[in-house]
């Protein structure tokens, strides 16, 4: 599906708000100078959508280290790179991933498992190498950008992987625990899996449907930040959402805001997250 109009309703929904598109041309090249050019960059960010079902398909030669390049191609802070990814295809390594990520099926289904790090320990190695000192790895702030670089770094990938005909799933239950994901990759200390990424051909048979995203009344502020504003949006969504979960089948009591805000309830709520700063530490990040 290549058309702005169709995509753009997907995204949020066809009553979210009503989307100013005149000014999009839908041919690339026949922009003017009032007109933005529609390309296949957008149609592959519109078009995402998580994939929990794959094909029993090997990915062709190179995918996996043009991923990698894509990633390395995003930007981060100060050039000092702090993530790395590791790649896992062996059946009984993602048998256990699966395990300590609550039993999801996707996860041994997929042919390329992706584990997303935030990497302080490469640093490490090169101040040590060089007789350096390097106590800011100790602070939270550096904490704070190996995680941003790992995210910046895998939304890279999943939109190459996506460009390529495969679909992709986060799985932020990699943070569940910790200390074993750790273990299980042999990850060294000042290294923490920040998230994992499923990727292979989706299964047709199951197909994904795109999830309506808040309107952008909700999300994009002008020159300051305005909270209350953000509450007829959010009411719209609400009612676009509930339609989308009976659409989909989806076994989801009462709307959005009830539902995002159930999942932040209680420390019981983030299923075993409310120890994440007890794990970071035993894995070797001071967070000072």
């Amino acid at each position: 599906m290549t058309n702005p109009t169709e995509l753009l309703h997907q995204r949020y929904g066809t009553s979210a708000f009503d989307l100013d598109i005149d000014n999009v041309n839908a041919a690339p090249g026949g922009s003017t100078s009032e007109n933005v050019d529609w390309n296949g960059c957008l149609t592959t960010l519109l078009s995402h959508r998580s994939i929990r079902a794959y094909l029993p398909k090997p990915l062709p030669p190179g995918t996996l280290e043009l991923m990698v390049a894509a990633a390395q191609s995003a930007a981060t802070s100060s050039n000092l790179q702090t993530w790395s990814v590791v790649a896992v295809v062996e059946a009984e390594r993602k048998e256990k991933l699966s395990h300590l990520a609550g039993n999801q099926a996707h996860i041994r289904q997929c042919p390329l498992f992706l584990v997303w790090l935030a990497d302080l320990a490469r640093l490490t190695h090169v101040a040590v190498g060089r007789g350096l000192s390097h106590n800011g790895l100790d602070y939270l702030e550096m904490f704070v950008m190996a995680t941003v670089d790992a995210a910046l770094a895998a939304q890279n990938a999943a939109t190459a992987a996506e460009s390529l005909g495969l679909g992709i799933v986060y799985i932020g239950a990699m943070r569940n625990h910790p200390e074993e994901v750790a273990a299980l990759l042999g990850l060294p200390p000042r290294v923490f899996a920040v998230f994992g990424m499923c990727v292979g051909y989706p299964d047709p048979a199951n197909v994904a449907a795109v999830k309506p995203r808040l309107p952008q009344p909700a999300v994009l502020h002008h020159e300051t930040y305005h909270l209350a504003s953000q509450d007829e949006a959010i009411t719209d969504y609400n009612e676009v959402m509930k339609t989308f979960y009976a659409e989909q089948q989806m076994n989801v009591s009462g709307d959005w805001s009830e539902h995002s805000a159930k999942r932040v309830a209680s420390p019981e709520s983030l299923s075993g997250r409310d120890r994440l700063r007890e794990a970071l530490l035993h894995l070797g990040f001071e967070l000072r």
